[in-house]
């Protein structure tokens, strides 16, 4: 690879063979470079290239850890042995033992928080609260397979609510949303992507809208030979009357999905790379057409950044009868590790209608595939249908999300409600810090980012063309795309700077464009960034200059 680089028309092939693959396997490449540019500089890398968080948030884990002490406690009240093993935890009674466990450690701010947790349950849902402690306690030991294998009761309680808070604007559709918890929000990717398929709901060759930039895993999934789906690209392509890109989506553009012809569609929203939220009137179209035209339209959005964009409101609101929701706690929480998400569906929804709808041939079909686990195949939602799939149907008996997991995902949940009924600390301290890196990094480059209330701020695309020709003028562009490939930003970031992001192009966002994870590194790193994006481009202006003919003068 060092002599490859070394020649300038064999980095350019090399360069372009590597558009070819995905950005995340790029970035595996870039981190090889950056790797070898500190053992030669000894510098320190800078992987900004991924999006999992440097953060944590804090008191629910404290909460887990002490619900952990509490449960083992509750195991060894049952039987204890010195050989290192103990017992249960048992339901009768095990919300007072939890009360007097709590009212001992009162000073403890994670005590504090779980006597939160136990009386918002009770207060807002009426719970029984030994059945939910049980619960929680079975949760923090793991002893058990998660029953029911959807998403456990409380869990989902709780969920809920902040699903209806934090994507719904506290402006929840009427109904129900039903959950199933996931590990995380790749898993919850694929289960959609097979069960649409198993259930016929979506057959090879049809075709579906994708809008773009998005997640690569939306671009590359529909691609594989199992899907093989006609895909229609929806671009945000709007700017402003100055030349800077809005992020948002034409409305020529997204009246193709008028048309019947297109099954699903496919966001994520806010978007990645772009990190912004849907303008209002993209949705209100939205909603026009799927009234008006195409009603069957099987929409599933990707809301992971929804927590920051202040009074977001998902599709799955607006929609709810025919969108699929999918939200991640990992990013938000700092929690990637975790690996806690849900699938969100109205109870009343599009999906199971065109089961229903399905030629009988298709389901005789279903109901040998699911009838080992059914008698009544034809009643079994697409929710449930989601959790018998992503167990091959003959372990649905052992499917769900782990059960410390979900108790995880119960507390990150239970800590914004209550955060926000007093004073909504952490969203705000989450969404200044976002925004002093992004501040950051924009300043250090000298480029202007334009103030904007969609803008989630979690990443930021930045589409070096538009800089190249507001600073050098539109000769300078063509002369950069002539000479260069789109990559050699982000091969000569990790070479010359050991800086890792990944290229914009990857995400079908434009070409020349590179994406900087704002969530993965210090205020400080952001500076550096800037400063090396923008060296670069006045280098490649340099040569460009140089390139040009003298012109004498008489």
């Amino acid at each position: 690879m060092k002599q490859l680089l070394n020649d300038h028309s064999e980095v350019n092939s090399f360069e372009r063979e590597m558009e070819r693959i995905s950005p995340f396997e790029l970035k595996n490449r870039l981190i090889e470079m950056a790797d070898e540019s500190i053992r030669r500089m000894m510098r320190t890398m800078l992987n900004a290239g991924r999006g999992n968080p440097n953060w944590v948030a804090t008191l629910p884990r404290e909460a887990f850890f002490m619900l952990g002490q509490f449960a083992l406690m509750e195991c060894r009240r049952d039987w204890e042995c010195p050989e290192g093993l103990a017992g249960i935890p048992q339901k009768e009674g095990i919300a007072a033992r939890l009360g007097e466990f709590l009212k001992e450690r009162h000073s403890d701010a994670a005590a504090q928080f779980l006597e939160k947790c136990f009386r918002y349950m009770i207060d807002e849902h009426s719970v029984d609260g030994d059945a939910m402690v049980h619960e929680w306690a079975e949760c923090a030991i793991g002893n058990q397979y998660p029953v029911p294998d959807r998403i456990l009761k409380h869990t989902e309680i709780a969920v809920q609510d902040y699903i209806a808070q934090e994507l719904c604007d506290g402006r929840p559709p009427q109904g129900t949303i039903d959950l199933f918890a996931t590990e995380g929000g790749t898993a919850a990717m694929c289960y959609i992507f097979d069960s649409l398929q198993q259930n016929r709901l979506l057959e090879r060759g049809d075709s579906i809208a994708l809008m773009t930039p998005v997640f690569t895993p939306y671009i590359e999934i529909p691609k594989l030979y199992r899907y093989n789906y006609r895909v229609t690209e929806i671009p945000a392509g709007r700017m402003s009357e100055d030349g800077m890109h809005l992020w948002q989506y034409d409305s020529k553009e997204l009246g193709k999905l008028r048309d019947p012809e297109y099954k699903a569609l496919f966001i994520v929203n806010p978007s990645n790379p772009p990190s912004y939220a849907m303008a209002e009137e993209t949705v209100n179209l939205l909603v026009d057409i799927v009234n008006k035209w195409n009603p069957n339209l099987m929409i599933v959005t990707d809301d992971v950044y929804a927590t920051y964009v202040p009074g977001f409101q998902s599709l799955m609101a607006r929609l709810p009868h025919n969108t699929i929701c999918v939200y991640s706690f990992s990013k938000y929480f700092g929690a990637t590790g975790w690996r806690s998400a849900v699938i969100a569906m109205h109870r009343d929804n599009i999906f199971d209608k065109l089961i229903e709808r399905l030629p009988r041939k298709r389901k005789t079909e279903l109901k040998q595939r699911y009838g080992s686990i059914r008698s009544d195949v034809e009643n079994m939602r697409f929710i449930d249908r989601m959790v018998a799939d992503s167990r091959q149907v003959a372990l649905n008996h052992t499917a769900g999300l782990s059960l410390p997991q979900q108790m995880q995902m119960t507390l990150f949940a239970l800590y914004s409600i209550i955060d926000k009924r007093e004073g909504d600390s952490f969203r705000l301290k989450m969404h200044e810090i976002i925004q002093e890196r992004l501040k950051t990094l924009w300043t250090s480059m000298g480029f202007t980012l334009l103030p904007d209330p969609l803008r989630a701020g979690y990443y930021s695309e930045i589409d070096l063309l538009v800089w190249a020709q507001r600073f050098y003028g539109k000769d300078f562009v063509e002369w950069l795309r002539l000479n260069y490939s789109p990559l050699d930003v982000v091969f000569r970031l990790a070479r010359e700077t050991s800086l890792v992001v990944l290229n914009g192009g990857g995400f079908d966002g434009p070409e020349w464009s590179i994406r900087v994870s704002l969530a993965n590194l210090k205020k400080k790193d952001y500076d550096i960034i800037g400063k090396s994006v923008r060296t670069i481009l006045d280098s490649y202006a340099a040569r460009w200059k140089k390139s040009l003919p003298v012109v004498e003068s008489e």
